[in-house]
């Protein structure tokens, strides 16, 4: 059974920086990503990694502040976010797929949980 499981989210006041996790069990896919779903609004992509890790996406909101990696090995997928904005506040998902790395939704196949990023002003 295939398990995504996020943690490293929290409070954090405007600028400041975040690391969440993602580990992953039950399976091995060729590429990780990460959405964000803010409250009223749809979720969006926010980045993915594929499998060697040099291989990245990034939306454009956060390509300049963000850093994706991954620990192949561990099966976990890390998102480092800095300068973080008030608009940057969400819950944080994981998801794993087969194939390349894509920011469309409906292309992975699991999901995590989710875990919450607030950004105070």
């Amino acid at each position: 059974q295939v398990q995504l499981v996020e943690s490293g989210g929290g409070l954090v006041q405007a600028g400041g920086s975040l690391r969440l996790s993602c580990a992953a069990s039950g399976g091995t896919f060729s590429t990780m990503g990460w959405f964000r779903q803010a409250p009223g609004k749809e979720r969006e992509f926010v980045a993915a990694i594929g499998w060697s890790g040099t291989n990245t996406y990034y939306a454009d909101s956060v390509k300049d502040r963000s850093t994706i990696s991954r620990d192949t090995p561990k099966n976990t997928v890390f998102l480092q976010m800095n300068s973080l904005k008030p608009d940057d506040t969400a819950v944080y998902y994981c998801a794993a797929r087969s194939g390349s790395p894509v920011a469309t939704m409906t292309a992975y196949d699991y999901w995590g949980q989710g875990t919450q990023v607030t950004v105070s002003s």
